[in-house]
């Protein structure tokens, strides 16, 4: 990893903490769309607790995973809710940056066992040349880089528009 991309990743590592450590504690304590339109119909004490009425509310159970250390945005022993959630959310930043930054480590392109060639070598820039792509500055014929070098014996001429035939055919 260059210097450059490392301070641009240890950039986003560092704002994304800040946003789930900080940020999220200032998010909205009301329900949203789904939860809000799950609560259409029911009638809800102080407490949040339904009194009367009838919504697809009344048929929640708890999660599977409710008693877990990480459960309803907050940790498990932590008294101080501020503390609590923002805690849980870099943790999860924490988490995630490492699954994440695992899976790359594990996709990362690696050369060839037995090839001579690794990417960004010379050898692949000059075979990059003999399959007649482009490499390098532009080319004094006023074409530019990207284009076919003329082939050895080919009687066609490389234009804007294209290659010409010695018949003016493309």
């Amino acid at each position: 990893m260059s210097k450059r991309s490392g301070a641009f990743v240890l950039g986003g590592l560092l704002v994304a903490l800040l946003l789930a450590g900080v940020v999220s504690n200032f998010a909205s304590a009301h329900p949203d769309g789904l939860d809000s339109s799950l609560r259409e119909g029911c009638t809800f004490d102080a407490d949040d607790n339904i009194t009367g009425g009838s919504c697809p509310a009344q048929q929640a159970k708890d999660h599977e995973l409710a008693d877990s250390p990480l459960a309803d945005y907050g940790i498990r022993g932590v008294d101080n809710a501020f503390l609590s959630t923002g805690l849980s959310g870099v943790l999860g930043v924490l988490i995630t940056f490492a699954v994440g930054g695992g899976l790359f480590w594990l996709t990362r392109r690696r050369p060839i066992p037995g090839s001579a060639q690794a990417p960004g070598s010379a050898e692949a820039a000059g075979s990059a040349e003999a399959v007649g792509t482009r490499v390098g500055p532009a080319r004094t014929d006023g074409s530019g880089p990207g284009t076919p070098a003329p082939r050895g014996g080919d009687a066609s001429t490389a234009t804007s528009a294209g290659r010409t035939g010695s018949d003016g055919t493309e």
